[in-house]
């Protein structure tokens, strides 16, 4: 598929791979609806995208998509400007690293209503319209996190988790339109995302964490592929299989880092 003159929807799109991935799909020709909680920093990536690409049109709508009232009454506002829109990008999320006891059911409660609940309130708002259309694309971006639990991290595995299974049980459903749902799923990624006060006493090892540009490359890929889940980098794909396949070996080796993680600490 050609981007020019697409229209997509990007939620998440103030900062990291959803401000990478406006960048890539403007510099493409797409047209561009940024959603975030953070308006300030949205008009910032506007004004970019306005200065590099003039002939774009870009929007800009305030939304939590954690609350669905929100969700309804930004799609009614897109819906009313851009009459449909062709992708739709599901990238808003976030996490608490902490184990589960000390973890408050209000946090865990919010991760799930943003990292899933709002993915599955915006596919909702839109799909009805791809499916009159008969065309339409949806990319969720999810985590290695939605394959493999990661101790201090229950909490964001079981959106991410979910995430992924509502993601395949619809691809099945879409089996035969012009509709088509994909996930990304990166391993860790040098974003704001890290920004969380629960992640101050973590050190990040650069050689693994991926560029929010490389994510975002990943994300126009899968538009065009007829896979369900693309794993950034590609080779992760083998951890995913390990896990799955040989639970017994991986599982002790799992427990036996977060043992020495937490020593460390």
């Amino acid at each position: 598929m050609k981007f020019n003159d697409k229209i997509v929807l990007i939620t998440g799109a103030s900062s990291g791979i959803g401000e990478e991935a406006a960048y890539l799909f403007a510099s493409k020709g797409a047209d561009l609806i940024l959603i975030g909680r953070r308006v300030d920093r949205l008009n910032q990536v506007k004004v970019r995208i306005e200065e590099k690409y003039r002939e774009q049109r870009c929007k800009v709508i305030r939304c939590d998509v954690s609350k669905r009232e929100e969700v309804l009454e930004m799609s009614k506002d897109v819906l009313k400007d851009f009459k449909y829109i062709d992708i739709l990008v599901n990238n808003a999320g976030f996490a608490i690293f902490s184990n589960v006891i000390n973890t408050s059911i209000e946090e865990i409660k919010s991760q799930i209503e943003t990292n899933l609940l709002g993915a599955i309130y915006c596919i909702k708002a839109f799909l009805p319209i791809m499916l009159e259309r008969n065309f339409g694309r949806i990319v969720n971006v999810a985590s290695l996190a939605a394959s493999i639990g990661v101790p201090n991290l229950a909490s964001y595995c079981a959106s991410k988790f979910g995430l992924l299974g509502f993601s395949q049980a619809l691809y099945h459903e879409l089996h035969g339109t012009n509709v088509r749902i994909s996930v990304v799923s990166p391993i860790t990624v040098k974003t704001e995302f890290f920004n969380h006060q629960s992640f101050k006493s973590i050190e990040l090892e650069p050689k693994i964490a991926l560029s929010a540009n490389s994510v975002a490359k990943a994300i126009l890929r899968a538009i065009n592929s007829k896979r369900l889940e693309i794993t950034v980098p590609f080779y992760a794909r083998g951890a995913i299989w390990l896990t799955q396949t040989l639970p017994y070996l991986t599982n002790p080796i799992v427990r036996e880092l977060f043992i020495r993680f937490n020593k460390n600490r």
